[in-house]
């Protein structure tokens, strides 16, 4: 390690040559890599919804459906209206009035359930069908394009209109998110450090380790929008202890060198990389655990993020040793003194009383475990999103004066009889919350003679292999009632063709649901088996990984227990990640402070004292290293208006302090309570002489 330490102590300028080189196809690559919008699109291949869709694009070469309003307008002026959202690029179709019939025909003479699908009060709608997929560039252009050439006369909903405005408004967001992130470490890390001037090499640092993980996104072909918007931020939040603890060393070296920043700066990154190596694996395991959830945007989250942390360990041992050696006048004019006291009288208190604060801990332990297990989560994609958006509140009005919420697909063998078929579509309007059933055998009856059905209606419906129909529901996706809807449907389906399917984004919603809730039972059995391993390893001991992770698990029910009893509904993805994000990223203060403990123990100590004197070196490392990942996602979690960015980022940056509170108030209880389980169970924890 001292030799690489030497390496990059004469090599700093042309590392900092190179590292700015790099930046240049880092962000081409950035620039160029594909960013998803649709989560849905996230769920495993091989389910029926997304084999469906896959068909839909496959044979009826469309695999989005919009729903339009229009409000105030006469069928005349609709029409024209429809023929030029036709005549938008990757729009295949418009279902309307006209498309039944034409408009010399009477209203009266279609099917009453038919005329109520598109009439209500002083509002039509209309159904939109494009031909690329749901979050496909060609429909979120399409849909912008036909709110520019309708002047913004009807409304666009749905989960394509969802997916649009969710891109707009993300890509207006992303980079004040990491404005806010870099202000508020800066002043942060400002008054912490002892130099003005070094959070902004750590930031300078942290930030190129940054474009390169996102620039090298660009192998991998997409990532979803969500890991876009976190990616900087957790990588600033998670990687930025290394820093610390590199400028740290530094200093003491410098002092054990008398003054000679070279040998001092080689010696510190050999002690950094042997330290920092062993802490990162641990926020390593915990992103890499997301890898085994089926719904991939686990994989997707947690592919960046194990790869930002290792970039971030490579650039704190490179570039900014180099930065430091090579700016060193500016850092000693900005030196300053260290405002954080030395803590002692603290340390005193907490091991004094340790039987309160375990009592607390006990008392804490069965409303923190209660409060996870309770906390409600959405599943709604739009509820996510501000109200003032369009396709929120075209949502909302459609929801109003029709009482639809969404537009779900039946794929059908093309050979079904039409008897058959009507028949299926008979027996689902029956189920409670479908308001209308849409096919070819709704409009093919005595109401109508088949001379006045376009032919461009049936192609909509029909092809050689596969025929499909529409039913609009009344039920918000991800709501037990619109579950029970689709696996009620779901049996009619199968009960006359088996091999139909269901297809939507309410029978999306319901599988996403489904594969979830196990995953959440997945990736956090495979996170802290993970982690315990690795703390076992590096103690060599069974005793102390029980202790540090059950410690961090505790602080976890804590952070995810307070949205129950403030009545706040989360994410679904958080009740995912947010566990594994915080054991992996905060586990290492307990790391920190049991290294200390166990040094403090073979020096002779008794476990009370030992306690004390561990937690009074550890504590400060501990404060700052919790404040800079609060100060990274706190202000994020705050300005976000995309609920999925603000509850993840609200949720990190407390569960940050929750778990340095953990560390500092519960960690030397366990110390002294348990001292003799855990030196029992590692081994040689005591070096006897």
């Amino acid at each position: 390690m001292k030799r690489f330490g030497n390496f990059v102590v004469k090599a700093r300028y042309i590392i900092l040559i190179l590292s700015i080189l790099l930046l240049i196809p880092a962000a081409i690559g950035y620039f160029n890599t594909r960013v998803n919008y649709d989560l849905l699109y996230y769920l495993p291949d091989g389910i029926d919804t997304m084999e469906g869709q896959q068909i839909l694009m496959d044979d009826f070469g469309s695999g989005a459906f919009g729903i339009l309003l229009v409000e105030n307008m006469d069928d005349y002026h609709v029409a024209e209206l429809k023929d030029k959202i036709e005549g938008v690029d990757h729009v295949k179709n418009v279902l309307w009035y006209n498309s039944f019939a034409d408009l010399s025909i009477p209203k009266s003479m279609l099917p009453q359930k038919i005329y109520d699908t598109f009439n209500a009060e002083n509002s039509t709608i209309m159904m939109v069908i494009f031909d690329d997929t749901s979050s496909g560039d060609g429909t979120m252009k399409a849909i912008e394009k036909i709110r520019t050439v309708t002047d913004h006369q009807c409304k666009v909903s749905g989960i394509s209109a969802i997916v649009t405005d969710t891109k707009a408004l993300s890509e207006q967001e992303t980079p004040i998110y990491v404005g806010i992130a870099v202000l508020i470490s800066i002043v942060i890390l400002a008054l912490l450090m002892d130099s003005w001037a070094i959070p902004i090499f750590f930031l300078l640092s942290i930030g190129m380790a940054i474009i390169y993980n996102l620039g090298s996104n660009f192998v991998v072909g997409e990532i979803s929008y969500v890991t876009k918007a976190l990616a900087a931020v957790l990588q600033l939040a998670v990687t930025m202890d290394y820093s610390i603890f590199l400028w740290h060393s530094y200093e003491e070296n410098l002092k054990k060198n008398h003054g000679k920043r070279e040998e001092a700066m080689a010696d510190a990154i050999s002690s950094t990389i042997s330290s920092v190596v062993g802490s990162s694996v641990t926020t390593v395991a915990g992103f890499i655990a997301l890898c085994f959830m089926s719904f991939t945007l686990g994989m997707d989250l947690g592919v960046v993020m194990a790869k930002g942390v290792i970039l971030g360990v490579i650039s704190c041992v490179t570039i900014l040793p180099s930065m430091i050696l090579v700016f060193h006048k500016l850092l000693e004019k900005t030196a300053h003194r260290q405002l954080l006291p030395e803590f002692r009288r603290i340390p005193n208190f907490i091991t004094k009383h340790y039987l309160l604060f375990f009592i607390i801990f006990l008392v804490l332990l069965v409303p923190a475990i209660f409060g996870n297990t309770h906390t409600k989560v959405y599943f709604d994609l739009s509820r996510s999103l501000p109200e003032s958006l369009d396709c929120i509140q075209a949502r909302e009005t459609i929801s109003d004066k029709y009482h639809l919420s969404s537009a779900n697909i039946v794929l059908l063998d093309a050979d079904t009889p039409k008897k058959t078929v009507k028949q299926m579509m008979e027996e689902m309007k029956q189920v409670d919350g479908v308001e209308t059933v849409l096919g070819l055998e709704s409009v093919l009856d005595n109401s109508i003679p088949d001379s006045f059905i376009p032919k461009e209606l049936t192609s909509n419906f029909r092809t050689d292999d596969y025929e499909m129909f529409v039913f609009m529901s009344s039920y918000t996706n991800g709501t037990e009632e619109a579950n029970k809807q689709c696996n009620t449907v779901e049996k009619i389906i199968k009960k006359y063709d088996k091999t139909g399917m269901l297809v939507g984004e309410a029978a999306c919603t319901r599988d996403l649901i489904e594969i979830t809730d196990k995953d959440f039972k997945i990736v956090s059995f495979v996170s802290v088996f993970l982690i315990l391993l690795i703390i076992a390893l590096v103690f060599r001991s069974v005793s102390i990984p029980v202790f540090l992770v059950a410690l961090i698990e505790f602080g976890i029910f804590v952070n995810m227990g307070i949205p129950y009893y403030t009545g706040k509904t989360l994410p679904f993805i958080a009740s995912i990640v947010i566990g594994t994000i915080q054991l992996g990223a905060t586990v290492d203060y307990a790391i920190l402070m049991t290294n200390r403990y166990k040094y403090e123990r073979n020096l002779g100590k008794e476990r009370k004292e030992a306690a004390r004197d561990a937690l009074a070196i550890s504590m400060k490392s501990v404060i700052v290293s919790a404040l800079t990942f609060f100060g990274a996602t706190f202000g994020v979690g705050v300005y976000s208006s995309i609920d999925m960015i603000s509850s993840l980022c609200l949720l990190m940056a407390r569960g940050a302090i929750i778990s340095m509170i953990c560390v500092i108030c519960i960690l030397p209880t366990f110390y002294i309570l348990f001292d003799k389980i855990i030196v029992a169970g590692s081994f040689r924890f005591l070096n006897k002489k």
